[in-house]
């Protein structure tokens, strides 16, 4: 992982790391990884702290950002009420999940992602992103597709970009903790 700060410059990384999990330092930037994804499967594992304050988009506020720019929505919404497609599970701004199975503030929650990266052909996308997700073992996402990178009060839009690009957790100016991070590559078949 290294850091990357609100300029998009790295440098290594300044979230905490104690006890099996790290947890963002507000303001420092979002974590990036040095290897590049494409199509992965991914698990991670994200708890946002008993003590941390605040409602709606203010309490919790991260996201799981495939390739750097397709965000997952991890946010505080066992209690804390928000829009439906910005609570956690949901493809920020676009699907809200099928559910909420939220955990309670100091509890971990699980995500289980599939995802399949865009094709391009020149310019163009032949076929988007999609994401099949499981939140703490319950189907919330069954194969959705991204109307493109993912951007706040606004339609996202597709810009041709590599077949493999960075993971990157987000850093919304909130505590939130990581934990048991795993991702594998997936390789399909032609034409599917």
């Amino acid at each position: 992982w290294v850091q990357q700060g609100r300029g998009g410059t790295t440098e290594p990384p300044k979230w905490k790391v104690e006890n099996g999990y790290i947890e963002i330092v507000p303001k420092t930037g979002r974590l990036v990884t040095k290897e590049k994804f494409g199509d992965c499967q991914l698990h991670i594992e994200w708890m946002v702290p008993k003590e941390a304050e605040g409602t709606g988009q203010d309490r919790g506020n991260s996201g799981v950002e495939l390739m750097g720019r397709y965000e997952i929505q991890v946010l505080e919404s066992h209690t804390n009420l928000t829009y439906a497609d910005g609570g956690a599970g949901s493809i920020y701004g676009v699907w809200p999940p099928l559910v909420n199975p939220a955990r309670p503030q100091g509890e971990w929650n699980v995500y289980d992602i599939y995802f399949e990266a865009p094709r391009f052909e020149g310019g163009t996308v032949v076929k988007p992103a999609t994401v099949t997700l499981f939140f703490n073992g319950v189907l919330v996402q069954d194969h959705r597709s991204y109307l493109g990178t993912t951007v706040w009060r606004n339609v996202g839009k597709y810009t041709p970009h590599a077949a493999e690009e960075p993971l990157s957790l987000q850093d919304h100016n909130q505590p939130v903790r990581f934990r048991n991070i795993w991702i594998r590559r997936i390789s399909r078949g032609e034409g599917s």
